[in-house]
């Protein structure tokens, strides 16, 4: 069994740290999973407002819970985690925690989940060769793009940010394979992958993380945001014949392998996708 399958005991308590958190669809996929597996258990989301996130973290280690975290907490989880995982590490940013011996340790699950769309994506060949790959955001989920990519041969990527600091802190760590740019329009040229790392589209349904018509023609298009429905970046770029998808598939994989985590159980993934196909108030999701 590897690192991230291994699992770390039945915590009391599962939660979702994040700000804001009400469109998340983690607690319907994870309770799903957890009434499947006959885990007594439910999964909540915490909207914990980041002044309050060290308080908070240390109530869950008392209570020996375990969890995900998202926006914005990824890194600063990371840097509260007594341990890490090495992918954890890697990243500088976590989004899977536990507790052991009354001490947070951390894992990235967002990595390998970034991995495994990616890849399908891309065409299916794992791992992917020779990719071109811009990424738009420095935050924690662009690090785990950016480690999830460098394993692959002959992989370049640039990093945008709106915080050139954070960039340049994001591929310094890359061993190489990555390198800042100053603007979206140097990131996208040539690639052949795009990755929206950023919250754009979250809140405001109509936001593009860039305009379309900006895109390399053959390149592929990951939004790492989600919504019912697909993000508009994402519809957009499939219309003008991009291969493109949200980040529906990469949050069920990353919670599938967070569960695991947490249980040393595989869930069942059929019935992760089936519990957010058709979430509250009817909508339909339709996985890519």
């Amino acid at each position: 069994m590897s690192e991230a399958a291994q699992a770390v005991g039945r915590p009391s308590r599962l939660v979702l740290l994040g700000h804001p958190v009400a469109h998340s669809l983690s607690p319907v996929f994870q309770n799903a999973a957890l009434v499947h597996a006959g885990i007594p258990l439910r999964y909540e989301a915490l909207d914990i407002a980041p002044d309050q996130l060290q308080r908070a973290l240390a109530q869950l280690t008392e209570q020996d819970a375990a969890g995900n975290v998202t926006i914005p907490h990824k890194e600063a989880v990371a840097r509260a985690c007594a341990r890490r995982t090495a992918v954890a590490e890697d990243a500088g940013a976590v989004n899977v925690f536990w507790v052991e011996e009354g001490e947070l340790v951390g894992d990235n699950t967002d990595v390998p989940a970034f991995d495994e769309v990616a890849t399908a994506l891309l065409g299916g060949l794992s791992p992917p060769r020779n990719a071109r790959v811009a990424v738009l955001g420095a935050g924690g989920a662009a690090a785990a793009a950016l480690v999830a990519a460098s394993s692959w041969p002959g992989v370049q990527v640039r990093i945008w940010g709106r915080s050139p600091e954070r960039a340049a802190a994001l591929c310094a760590r890359s061993g190489g394979v990555a390198e800042p740019v100053s603007t979206p329009l140097e990131a996208v040229h040539g690639a052949t992958l795009v990755v929206n790392a950023t919250p754009i589209g979250l809140v405001d349904a109509d936001a593009l993380a860039m305009a379309v018509t900006h895109l390399p023609p053959t390149a592929a298009v990951l939004d790492l945001v989600y919504r019912s429905g697909e993000t508009a970046w994402v519809r957009a770029a499939r219309e003008r014949g991009h291969r493109a998808a949200d980040g529906l598939g990469m949050l069920i994989a990353q919670g599938a392998l967070a569960f695991e985590r947490w249980f040393g159980i595989v869930p069942d993934r059929e019935v992760m996708w089936d519990a957010v196909r058709r979430p509250a108030g009817g909508a339909v999701v339709t996985p890519h």
